[in-house]
This record gives structure tokens, sequence and C-alpha cells, in this order.
């Protein structure tokens, strides 16, 4: 270990720019530098996925050992229509993980959002009653973990059920069914794969009145003897917003518990936000406005800068508490290929991933790597 921080502090010192200019791309891989910490993944889409994408593949092989599927898991992708299922892109998906031996994580099995109506109506579009969504609910997952069984390392669960205050989102899942619905999904998660990890997903888990909320279900599943595995928190985070004292009692609340934290969609906006409110809500739709995209030219190198410090601060706290976070997962490879372009506010050109747009290592990559060095 002595000597990996060696080359951890040589990369870091030494390797930030190369032959005219560029980063060099021979730095330790992101696996190797946190592979006795926790997996290091990335969400890939589906031409990342396919091989369409030539550049992507073999960087994303190279650099990461786990992956998550950006959209092509989810219930109206992977289960458009009543009639059937649509696996081709899954499967393409989950295979290219496997060929790369990589920690291949499932997302997501119950969410309010991307999901079709049909699942909460009957044919005749009145809807469902508590028993009649189970079942959906119940078929759904049963088909779809019993598909990777042996292939999918983890499951998110369910995404995003609770309001800010730490209440439960009014979503079809809950108003027909009712707040048991986490734990049936969880079950039948776990009858289908029990060997499978599962995991409960949400934004903003680092506002304390959000994670008491949370907090309370992890409890009543472990008391219910209902396997969870661990807490995915996305952290879509600003340069500086949460302070990174609430990024660590994210980490030591569900600890308390003896749960695991997944970081698990991680990204940092480099934009001036309309709202200081940090939030992942896709429903959230701002107007285009140039006050809040000023970098359609590139980022400034004190931006640039300002992104690696926030990097390392962030894994260093992961590192600090490496027995207690199993998994960090990036949403997006390249700025390219990031959502923040398009959310709040579209038409944006946002810089949050350790990647540019030319596939090219950032500062914060190597700042991400440092973190190791203690």
């Amino acid at each position: 270990m002595k000597n990996f921080r060696l080359i951890a502090i040589a990369v870091f010192t030494l390797g930030f720019v190369g032959v005219n200019g560029q980063n060099k791309s021979d730095a330790i891989a992101l696996k190797d530098a946190f592979k006795d910490k926790f997996y290091i993944g990335v969400a890939i889409n589906r031409n990342q996925a396919n091989g369409t994408d030539k550049k992507a593949q073999p960087l994303i092989s190279s650099q990461f050992n786990s992956i998550s599927p950006e959209n092509d898991m989810k219930w109206e992708k992977i289960h458009p229509g009543r009639s059937g299922y649509d696996f081709k892109h899954a499967d393409a998906y989950v295979d290219f993980g496997v060929k790369n031996k990589m920690f291949v994580i499932g997302h997501t099995l119950v969410w309010h959002s991307q999901t079709p109506d049909w699942v909460f109506e009957d044919e005749n579009g009145k809807p469902l009653t508590r028993e009649a969504l189970l079942k959906v609910m119940k078929d759904h997952i049963t088909t779809v973990v019993s598909r990777y069984k042996g292939k999918i390392g983890g499951w998110d669960v369910v995404n995003e059920a609770f309001n800010e205050d730490g209440t439960y989102r009014q979503s079809k899942w809950y108003t027909i069914i009712g707040e048991d619905f986490i734990e049936k999904a969880f079950e039948y998660a776990h009858a289908a794969d029990p060997n499978v990890e599962l995991y409960y997903n949400d934004y903003n888990v680092y506002k304390a009145s959000k994670r008491s909320g949370i907090l309370k279900l992890v409890q009543k599943l472990k008391s219910a003897n209902i396997k969870i595995t661990a807490v995915g928190e996305q952290a879509h985070y600003g340069l500086n917003n949460p302070p990174i004292n609430e990024v660590e009692n994210v980490i030591t609340d569900f600890a308390a518990l003896n749960i695991i934290t997944n970081f698990t969609e991680l990204d940092v906006s480099v934009l001036p936000e309309k709202d200081n409110n940090l939030t992942a809500d896709i429903s959230n739709k701002e107007v285009y406005n140039a006050k809040y995209n000023p970098y359609t030219k590139g980022l400034p190198e004190e931006v640039l800068k300002d992104l690696a410090v926030r990097y390392a601060d962030l894994f260093r706290i992961f590192v600090k508490y490496d027995k207690y976070v199993s998994r960090v997962t990036f949403w997006g490879l390249t700025d390219g290929d990031s959502w923040l372009n398009n959310f709040p506010m579209p038409g944006r050109t946002n810089y949050p991933l350790l990647y540019d747009r030319q596939y090219k290592e950032k500062q914060a990559l190597f700042s991400a790597i440092k973190s190791t060095v203690k």
C-alpha cells in the first residue's frame, strides 16, 4: 500500500498534463486507485453499452469496475406495454458488464417516474386495486430480477419514495398500495434472487429532514427481517453545496444502523443555479436563461481547479469511511453525456464529470486519486 501511495502522489503531481498540454492517459486507473476501498462505477447509455460509441467502451472497461444503466432498465424501457417485455437493450448492457467482469447494477425496479400509466390502470383505464397493483409489481420484479440472476450484483429496488421533509411521496405506488409498497418490493426482489444486493436509492439524502424518513424505513425493514444491503445517495452536488460535513453525516447515520452508503449518481455541477436548493427531481423544469449558462466556450482554469478541489474533498470523505461505503458511481462518463446539460434548464453547457467532451481526463480525476494518500 505504501508503494501505491507513492504512485498516486506521482500521478497527481506529474500527471496533469502531457504532450501538447493534453492530460496524460496512462495514469493509474480509477478502479485500481480504489480497489481496496470500494467499487468505482459509471452510468452508461445505450450507445456505450452496445458499442456504437467506439471511444467509450475501452475507457469504461479500463477505468471502472462497476456500471449502472442510465435508462434501459427503467420500467418504460424494459416493460413498455401490458403485452410484454423488451429486453434487447438491457441484455446488451448486462452482457457488456459481465464480459468485462464488472459489478453490474440494476436500476431501477419501482419508481414513480418513467413508469407507464398502464401499470396503475386496468384495461378500461380505471385505477387498480391494491391487490391488483401488487400483482403487477410482483410479476415485473420477479420477471426482471430472475432474468439477470447471477449476472446483476445489486438492484435499486425502490427509487425516490420520500419528500424533502421525510414524508412519503404521494406516488401512485403509495396512494394505491400504501407505505408498505416498499417492503413488498424488497420482498419480491429477494425472493427472485436471494443472493443479490438490494438498495433504496434517493437524492438529497444529505438533508437531515429527508434522511430521517429513510432512516425510519431502514429500521422498519431490518425489524421485519427484510433484506436491505445499502442506501444510495444520488450525490448530485454543486461546487459548494452541500457542505462536506453533511455528506459525512449521511455515512455515519446509516453506519449506526449497520447499513452501507453507496454514492450512486455522483456529479458536481459547476453552473450557477436560479434556486440554490439542489434537487434531482426530474419534474423540475426551468426556462433557459443565458445568465445561468456562462461557460459555453469552455470552463475557466480557476473553475477547473475548484472542481478538482471539490472532488478531492468528497473522495477524502469516501476513503475515510471506506468501511461503510461500497460503491461510488458517476452519473455519466464524459461532460457531453451528462444529464445536467439539460437539467433543470435545457440547453446549458455543464462540466460535472471527470472526463471532458473529448474523453480526456480532467484535473478532478487526479485530485480524486490523490485522496487515497493519507
